[in-house]
């Protein structure tokens, strides 16, 4: 007998995105690497640097004393509600750990997702995120 399911597409991406990360990578951002607190992000946006593209902008700082990066996400309200904001954010966490050994250490980065982003599967923002990291040569090939 064969059943047939309807699936929209939100599903379909998250269902991908686990299918990537049961096949060993880490689903967690280890401490070390989060950016939380309002005073973090303010520094950066302040002393650093910034790059974009149509849906994402990164702001990034160099710091000599932190032998890894830092990354913090921010996702308007703007752009969908929760559970949208949410995969924006899962999505750039994984693509961001999936390009972990390109990435340049001792920086952090703020990931700031623009409107276009609402519509973007996982490797479309993967994608976005390494050229915009490219175009900030933060990213080696």
């Amino acid at each position: 007998m064969l059943y047939v399911m309807k699936i929209d597409k939100a599903t379909l991406s998250s269902k991908l995105l686990r299918n990537v990360l049961s096949d060993g990578g880490d689903p967690i951002m280890k401490k070390a690497h989060r950016m939380k607190k309002n005073e973090e992000f303010q520094h950066v946006f302040n002393k650093g640097r910034s790059f974009a593209n149509r849906q994402l902008v990164i702001y990034f700082l160099k710091k000599d004393r932190q032998s890894h990066y830092r990354i913090g996400l921010s996702v308007s309200k703007k752009i969908g509600n929760a559970v949208v904001r949410n995969r924006i954010k899962r999505y750039l966490r994984q693509a961001f750990h999936e390009l972990d050994e390109r990435v340049a250490n001792n920086y952090d980065y703020i990931i700031i997702a623009r409107k276009p982003a609402k519509d973007m599967d996982f490797h479309q923002m993967k994608k976005s995120l390494s050229h915009v990291l490219h175009k900030s040569k933060l990213l080696t090939k």
